[in-house]
């Protein structure tokens, strides 16, 4: 599922930078369920009521700042 969650994040990558530039999102089922200012806030709360490997946790930048953070299972990459 996280497969689909990304490129649901890829192909919407525009619009979520313009909706929410610098902000973190959680995308569960190819859908938005959090916008978040930092990765520790939506990883926190997200973790309250969501299992991990059901959702991604992803920043909204361009590609050129390079800062895209992707979460998978139990393993984090920054």
């Amino acid at each position: 599922m996280t497969d689909k969650n990304y490129a649901y994040f890829v192909e919407h990558l525009d619009e979520l930078i313009e909706m929410h530039n610098g902000k973190h999102v959680v995308i569960k089922d190819e859908s938005i369920i959090g916008v978040y200012d930092s990765f520790k806030e939506a990883y926190d709360d997200t973790i309250k009521t969501e299992e991990l490997g059901t959702f991604i946790i992803q920043q909204c930048v361009t590609e050129e700042e390079e800062m895209i953070t992707f979460v998978s299972g139990n393993v984090a990459f920054v």
